[in-house]
């Protein structure tokens, strides 16, 4: 026999990395959201004077898990290509910008910090960009699932920024409580 695996047993040893990875990414980016009170219900950034760019939040609420999809499915696919030239620092820079896109929600939305959020979006797209050029030689679909998210993250970054010129006292700013009143 010349084959190892066949190809059926191939693609359920991806379905296999799929079935966690995808799951993970999902509740974990999820969970900081929910964390950290992103959106539209936080009461800081309902108080912040917002581009006339910014989308309503169920677009946040739809484009982020199918993201979260989409990268958990690259992770799997270079995941299930072991043995494959330049795998280690592929996965390296994956989870460096996923760990970096996790941190976001809870610095920009939890911490109040604008700047810093800035930048690290920027780094996340830069090294988001660099993932991809290093999933292309292993699988080239992997670097594809990639390219909608860094269309988003081109995206975010134009928000953060305009968020960030539009609000320079943002990191100060303290929403007012909410008042109940009765009568």
């Amino acid at each position: 026999m010349t084959e190892i695996a066949t190809p059926g047993q191939l693609r359920m040893s991806y379905l296999r990395w799929a079935m966690v990875t995808v799951p993970a990414i999902v509740l974990i980016g999820s969970l900081m959201g929910v964390l950290s009170n992103s959106g539209y219900g936080n009461r800081w950034f309902a108080a912040l004077d917002l581009p006339e760019i910014t989308p309503p939040g169920w677009v946040f609420a739809t484009v982020w898990p199918i993201l979260y999809i989409m990268l958990g499915l690259a992770l799997a696919m270079i995941l299930h290509a072991r043995g494959a030239k330049g795998r280690g620092l592929a996965l390296t820079l994956f989870f460096v910008q996923l760990i970096a896109n996790f941190a976001w929600s809870p610095l920009f939305f939890g911490q109040y910090q604008v700047t810093s959020a800035l930048y690290l979006i920027i780094f996340i797209l830069l090294t988001t960009i660099a993932t991809a050029f290093a999933f292309a030689p292993i699988r080239k679909a992997a670097a594809w699932l990639l390219v909608p998210y860094m269309v988003w993250l081109s995206f975010a970054t134009i928000l953060n920024f305009q968020i960030d010129q539009r609000n320079p006292d943002a990191e100060t700013l303290v929403p007012t409580a909410a008042s109940t009143q009765i009568g």
